[in-house]
């Protein structure tokens, strides 16, 4: 019980967080959008920022609210009208988002994602350049599947999984399911009336597969899908919470440590979450090699690889490819994900920051890989 309520506080005040909130909350029972509901979680999530914390918002809504302005009473369940009725819902989903946020003088921005954004490397460090520039400026993403353009294959699923892949994306500290149940139960609530709620336990573990059950008509997920997207999660080393969006101080209580829904943690250190994923995730494609200088910044000071450092650039490789880092003895210091092109590389190898513009006529990052992005070796 002492590290549950240690693990909470700490979660509670840890930076960022990816918040879902899925379909049957963010309308009424499917049909149109619940403002009330709406207004309620954006008051919730000012005041996070307002203490410090970044917030990335995942919701759900837009096929219930293209299908409720439609005059569908049922989910449609052809692609063609799932994307058209996502099309249509979308403009009322993200209007009424900025509508709440902007009563309490707060940007929001509008980021639609399909599975090929995340799994594409340059989309990848495009969406995550993107989000953290979002975050510093104070604006709250509102991320959704773009069920527009997805197909049956690239289609994420849910937008579960979709919160899960958002938390690799960003590294979350933490990432909040709110749905209409108080989290994961000892059994099926709708099969037994004697169920306890889960309050804390292990993604791992594998007794909570047993607990989880199936979808609604409107959402696509259940208890299922929210384990499954909590176990994505933690690849990136971050905790879940899967909580009820109907308590209307849910969020403010996660905040301050209190014993909300099931608690599912994590026990990998990010930083050897992060390592597994850069050494083992991606083949590499090519080879920087450093001077002196830009090997100590990297290896002694933790600083992200500048252009001006790089004397040599080996092999053909991509923006958002692997490639390995050097020292001019031909020595490995590490690896990472490359914001530019072999062939923009070697244009801009060895002049600083300020000039890559002038060089390419455009500048990706000021950096050709951002410590986010590196790994170092520790024996280097």
């Amino acid at each position: 019980m002492e590290d549950e309520n240690n693990l909470r506080l700490q979660l509670g005040e840890s930076r960022r967080w990816v918040i879902k909130i899925g379909t049957a909350l963010s309308t009424n029972e499917g049909v149109g959008l619940n403002h009330a509901a709406i207004k309620r979680w954006s008051r919730q999530i000012v005041s996070l920022m307002s203490s410090g914390h970044q917030i990335i918002l995942v919701t759900s809504g837009s096929v219930a609210e293209g299908a409720n302005r439609l005059g569908w009473e049922k989910r449609p369940h052809s692609l063609p009208q799932l994307q058209a009725a996502a099309a249509v819902g979308q403009m009322g989903l993200v209007r009424g988002w900025d509508l709440a946020f902007e009563e309490s003088g707060l940007q929001a921005a509008q980021i639609l994602l399909t599975h090929d954004d995340l799994s594409d490397r340059t989309r990848y460090l495009n969406a995550r350049s993107t989000l953290s520039t979002l975050l510093e400026l104070g604006v709250i993403p509102v991320i959704n599947e773009n069920d527009t353009v997805a197909t049956a294959e690239l289609n994420l699923g849910d937008n579960d999984t979709l919160a899960g892949l958002v938390s690799n994306l960003v590294e979350a500290d933490l990432m909040v399911i709110l749905t209409d149940q108080a989290g994961i139960m000892t059994a099926d609530p709708r099969l037994q009336s004697d169920t306890k709620l889960i309050s804390y336990a292990a993604v791992d573990d594998p007794e909570l597969d047993s607990r989880a059950g199936a979808g609604g008509v409107w959402g696509r997920g259940g208890m299922r899908t929210k384990l499954r997207a909590a176990r994505l999660a933690a690849r990136s080393a971050t905790s879940t919470i899967i909580a009820d969006g109907r308590d209307e101080d849910a969020l403010s209580d996660m905040s301050k440590g209190l014993p909300v829904g099931t608690l599912l943690y994590s026990k990998r250190e990010k930083i050897a979450a992060r390592k597994q994923w850069l050494a083992g995730s991606l083949r590499v494609s090519g080879i920087l090699v450093l001077d002196k200088g830009a090997c100590s910044a990297l290896v002694r000071q933790g600083k992200s690889l500048l252009g001006v450092g790089v004397i040599e650039v080996r092999g053909q490789f991509d923006r958002g490819d692997l490639v390995q880092i050097f020292d001019a003895e031909d020595g490995e210091i590490g690896r990472g994900l490359v914001n530019y092109s072999s062939t923009e590389c070697a244009k801009i190898m060895g002049v600083s920051s300020s000039k890559i513009e002038d060089i390419l006529g455009f500048a990706h990052e000021p950096e050709w890989i951002h410590r986010d992005n590196l790994l170092v070796e520790s024996g280097a």
